[in-house]
């Protein structure tokens, strides 16, 4: 099996997670998926491979050396975003894409005018939804990509390497997929999510990241006799919503920049709930983000009665790079190893998180590798196959340079 057929195989699994759920995984359909790589993985002959009643999955190729070298590990999520249905996903190839606009349904186009990163992989087979779904690259491609590399690394004897651990679990997409990941079961020294963009990406620095629910009491009544009565709660968490700056929003940051996010609101003029993400790469300015938040509920109580609106904060995750900055050797054998496989490295800040983050704050440093898609959580997603094929050299590369590491 090549890999891009292995990648089209996982993307007739819908493996979308839910942030309203409270089991773990979110959703049971992940579940199906995850039973499916476990058997896939040990039909591939990997060693050790088992799954626990969560949905985690762990596995192993087995050193080909008696040589001391480092246990490293490679991690994907086989989730995909609650932002856009993965059910029914109906890929297709275009063949030598030749820089035109790509038609995925009537009405639905993606153009490299709107979407420029489409140029950068001209002459390449890129593989698109129909305009109805998501693709799933995020991260089924990272998933496509470490199996295939194992499997290459099995059947080429003649390149040295050590234990190399892998892992795919549930969750990534919700901020919860590394809350589960047991790293002592894992056993690696230091480990790499395949779970970045495009061709040459490398994270080692991400967002600080906090949720907030804002939780608006109102009051119901006749709207005949509502004067001096009612208080619609539907109206105050628009008054609430634009407390927040404008300019202080995905849409109008970039870099290092941080925003709120307003996932959603639902509201009737009895309650009203509003979902924000909160993220900043500066500790400090992501502290005064969430205290800001407390601010706007401080000031709408004092208007509207104490208690009329609270918010529960939590966060979800923090700057890995508090982690990798003393264990730079990690990061130094990924840039040898995309320089060897004719690789440009965009080492870049993530303007999201991955589960690496998370990882490095319980003890693995755990930076983020380019998987190759692009136009993440919708309908425009695509992968370009020699991306895809790119990375997985440079899986490889690193397990052979990492071999050579106490040298």
């Amino acid at each position: 099996m090549d890999i891009t057929e292995r990648f089209l195989k996982y993307t007739q699994f819908d493996t979308q997670s839910s942030e309203e759920s409270q089991t773990v995984p979110s959703t049971s359909k992940q579940l199906i998926f995850a039973k499916y790589l476990k058997e896939e993985l040990e039909r591939e002959g990997m060693s050790d491979v088992e799954m626990d009643e969560q949905g985690y999955i762990y596995a192993t190729l087995k050193a080909n050396t008696k040589k001391n070298i480092p246990t490293i590990g490679f991690i994907s999520h086989y989730d995909t975003s609650p932002d856009c249905s993965g059910a029914n996903i109906r890929p297709r190839i275009v063949e030598n894409y030749d820089g035109s606009d790509i038609v995925l349904s009537e009405g639905i186009v993606s153009s490299p005018t709107k979407f420029p990163e489409l140029k950068a992989h001209i002459g390449e087979d890129i593989i698109v939804t129909d305009g109805t779904t998501l693709l799933g690259a995020d991260d089924k491609a990272g998933i496509a990509e470490i199996v295939q590399a194992m499997c290459w690394l099995r059947d080429h004897d003649e390149v040295e390497h050590g234990d190399i651990r892998i892992a795919f679990n549930p969750d990534e997409e919700i901020g919860m997929g590394a809350h589960h990941f047991n790293v002592e079961k894992f056993g690696c020294e230091w480990a790499y999510t395949i779970d970045g963009g495009d061709l040459g990406e490398l994270e080692y620095e991400n967002f600080n990241a906090a949720g907030a629910k804002v939780n608006i009491k109102g009051v119901s009544v006749h709207t005949g006799y509502a004067k001096g009565k009612m208080v619609n709660a539907s109206r105050l968490a628009v008054e609430f919503a634009e407390m927040i700056p404008a300019t202080d929003t995905p849409e109008e940051t970039e870099g290092y920049e941080g925003f709120y996010h307003l996932l959603g609101i639902n509201s009737c003029c009895e309650k009203a709930t509003l979902s924000y993400i909160i993220r900043d790469h500066d500790r400090e300015k992501f502290e005064h983000r969430k205290n800001f938040i407390e601010e706007c509920v401080r000031k709408m109580n004092e208007k509207w009665g104490e208690g009329t609106v609270s918010v529960n904060l939590y966060d979800q995750y923090y700057n890995m790079k508090e982690k990798i900055d003393p264990n730079m050797h990690v990061i130094d054998i990924v840039l040898k190893a995309m320089q060897e496989s004719s690789v440009a490295p965009k080492v870049q800040p993530i303007r999201g998180g991955t589960d690496g983050a998370q990882l490095s704050f319980k003890g693995l440093p755990c930076p983020n590798i380019f998987a190759g898609g692009c136009n993440f959580h919708g309908p425009h997603e695509f992968v370009s196959v020699q991306v895809m094929e790119k990375a997985m050299q440079v899986i490889i590369k690193i397990c052979e340079l990492t071999a050579h590491y106490n040298d």
